[in-house]
């Protein structure tokens, strides 16, 4: 057993990563996006007028900045950021026979293929992912919608997308399995539809690194010139947020350990708010706050299922507050960066 693992943990007579690096550089690029949205939320917590759009925005932020990162190592290293940090390099399966390809031997195709599998493929499961449990606490909230007829193609996603999503874990599994037991060059399907595979840095690659050859000399007229200088600083741009998210690494497992559980988080995110001063009754009058305390803010009417927000105080409609809280994440009155977590019951002393 100590000599399959030992083995497993070697390289190969062909540069063939082992197992636990390629799981180690994919787990290095799905730390990084709930590390970068965590700041984030940090900052529109304590400024939630200049920063919170930021929060709503931060998948969007982040997929900007994973493309132009991506783009700039895949270009220079034939590697994704996560690869290039733990020495690996992709190549193609098949001996390269297009004129056109980019740097380090990457195809023209297989770098866009590379780009739409390092950045988009995982935008859109993340949005999908989330359409999904927003639909489905929404189903289970109001459950007359699913009788509407406008809502069919909702219906039919909820029905399909978990056997979608259990297809795509599986074929992940089944390549990392095959790959596990030298099945297989690829330890992803992503990368055999990129017609790519993983192989260690050679010493020639490592020095063209550390020299910073430039491939691109001609620059003689203006246009080229403006693309060169263009391209540099697009480059220097990728290397600082590189620099910068490799520091960063070594923080997270001490924002682990500090933040150990969610109810750490939410105790901590509700102090680090100010709180919200009352209205006044020259400012109720002209506000959309009703005149009844016993109104729901929202809606206006009598609430029913009173629910607090912690983060504000104010007290709404358990589904009013749900629903906005679930599309805007913020509170209706304060626009205080609001989570489902922040909801609290509120039982009247005669239930």
């Amino acid at each position: 057993m100590a000599e399959f693992g030992a083995h497993l943990t070697s390289a190969t007579a062909n540069d063939r990563p082992s197992f636990f690096e390629v799981l180690a550089q994919e787990s290095l690029m799905a730390t990084l996006r709930p590390a970068m949205k965590y700041m984030i939320k940090i900052l529109a917590e304590h400024n939630p007028v200049r920063f919170g759009i930021l929060y709503r925005y931060s998948d969007e932020i982040y997929t900007s900045l994973d493309l132009l990162l991506q783009h700039h190592f895949l270009s220079t290293t034939s590697a994704s950021f996560a690869e290039n940090f733990y020495s690996l390099k992709r190549v193609p399966t098949v001996p390269a026979t297009h004129p056109h390809s980019t740097t380090q031997g990457l195809q023209a195709w297989q770098h866009l293929r590379s780009l739409l599998f390092l950045v988009l493929v995982p935008y859109l499961k993340l949005k999908l992912e989330a359409l999904f449990e927003r639909w489905r606490d929404e189903a289970l909230d109001r459950p007359q919608w699913q009788q509407a007829e406008h809502l069919r193609l909702r219906r039919v996603f909820m029905a399909v997308f978990p056997f979608i999503h259990m297809s795509w874990e599986s074929t992940v599994f089944l390549y990392q399995l095959r790959y596990l037991f030298h099945k297989s060059d690829c330890h992803s399907p992503f990368l055999r539809l990129a017609g790519v595979r993983l192989k260690y840095m050679s010493k020639e690659d490592i020095m063209e690194q550390m020299q910073g050859i430039s491939m691109d000399a001609d620059i003689s007229s203006w246009r080229s010139s403006l693309y060169h200088y263009f391209k540099r600083v697009l480059g220097v741009l990728a290397v600082s947020i590189s620099q910068g998210l490799s520091v960063g690494i070594f923080f997270l497992q001490f924002l682990e350990w500090w933040y150990m559980s969610q109810d750490q988080q939410t105790r901590l995110a509700v102090t680090a708010l100010p709180i919200p001063k009352p209205p006044k009754i020259k400012e109720a009058k002209d506000s959309a706050l009703p005149k009844d305390p016993t109104f729901c803010p929202l809606c206006h009417k009598h609430r029913t299922n009173d629910t607090a927000l912690s983060t504000s105080g104010y007290v709404f409609c358990y589904p009013c507050i749900y629903s906005f809280v679930k599309g805007h994440r913020c509170c209706p009155v304060t626009s205080y960066p609001t989570e489902l977590s922040h909801l609290i019951k509120l039982y009247p002393p005669d239930s």
